[in-house]
């Protein structure tokens, strides 16, 4: 059977890290409180002439390196993002536009901050249907531009950045052991959309507007819909924690990090934690940790990986893949 096997990856950072000590600045809050209940130590943020779409193609750019291509080797982009450069076009066409690639085709999908788990999914299934030989998967977000910088629930919680995936259609046997995307569970309920949301839009208010979040709530459902979405994946493919060498969270917050893994028993050491040094880039924050723990050998070849996600909507989603 055709399977989706990671050939490259690569990942982009603005130049400005903003630590919690320069947030005190800001807003009212401290370095102590938001360690304490996020696990944040710093964050970057886009400065001038760096947008969702400049990060974007730098972080293609060094999955495209890493993985020995170039972008004529690539038939699809999907970009998760809701941060996007305009309303229309996509800004994965900008991306697809910087890297030369005047074939194929490309898109932007929104899911908040499981867009990356959406994107791969969605890639996989293009693979498998034979529509795509090779597809460029982006996670990008510039959140810094939606934040209100007087609300210090939130502003101290969000980064900017990208990462990226080459996902290239390869044959396997159809059994665990294969390398490429083994699984994917999804979700969504839009009944908790007051809960995480941004309160503008072009349809709505004519404004792109500011994140809006009700973080006790948000955390009271994380950790169930989170074990529920990778149950689901350990049920589809007989496997489970013990058989598992990483999990790779949305980097969203600390506690609901370790929650989630101690519920579904999964060790400490086989969590990957990048929450401190890049705080939630949403979308952006599954491939940055990718690019982090493959890109210093944590992560290799024929290791079982689980990716998991929840964001705004609610959506949440995993995919479990063997590296």
């Amino acid at each position: 059977m055709i399977r989706s096997v990671v050939r490259g990856f690569g990942s982009a950072l603005p130049k400005r890290v903003m630590t919690n000590r320069e947030m005190e600045s800001v807003v009212d809050t401290s370095d102590e409180w938001i360690v304490q209940r996020t696990g944040i130590r710093q964050r970057y943020v886009a400065g001038e002439g760096e947008t969702t779409a400049s990060l974007g193609e730098k972080a293609a750019r060094a999955a495209l390196d890493n993985a020995g291509l170039t972008a004529d080797d690539i038939d699809l982009i999907i970009l998760a993002t809701s941060t996007p450069d305009n309303t229309f076009p996509a800004t994965s066409v900008d991306i697809q536009n910087r890297l030369g690639m005047h074939h194929g085709f490309a898109f932007d999908m929104q899911a908040v901050c499981s867009g990356f788990v959406y994107a791969m999914t969605t890639a996989d299934a293009y693979i498998r249907g034979g529509l795509a030989k090779r597809v460029l998967v982006i996670g990008a977000e510039t959140f810094s531009r939606i934040l209100d910088w007087t609300d210090r629930t939130t502003c101290v919680l969000f980064g900017d950045g990208a990462g990226a995936l080459i996902l290239e259609a390869a044959t396997g046997e159809g059994t665990t052991a294969d390398r490429g995307v083994l699984t994917a569970s999804l979700r969504s309920d839009g009944a908790h959309k007051e809960k995480l949301f941004v309160d503008g839009g072009p349809s709505s208010t004519g404004t792109v507007g500011r994140l809006r979040m009700e973080g006790r709530e948000v955390f009271k459902y994380a950790v169930g819909m989170i074990t529920d979405v990778i149950e689901a994946a350990f049920h589809a493919t007989g496997t489970t924690a013990d058989d598992l060498d990483w999990l790779v969270p949305h980097q969203a917050n600390r506690r609901i990090i370790d929650g989630s893994a101690r519920k579904l028993g999964i060790a400490p050491e086989k969590v990957v934690i990048t929450v401190d040094m890049h705080g939630n880039t949403s979308a952006a924050s599954i491939p940055l940790a990718l690019a982090v723990a493959a890109g210093d050998g944590r992560i290799k070849r024929g290791d079982l990986v689980m990716l998991e996600a929840m964001g705004g909507g609610f959506t949440w989603g995993a995919v479990l893949l063997r590296w």
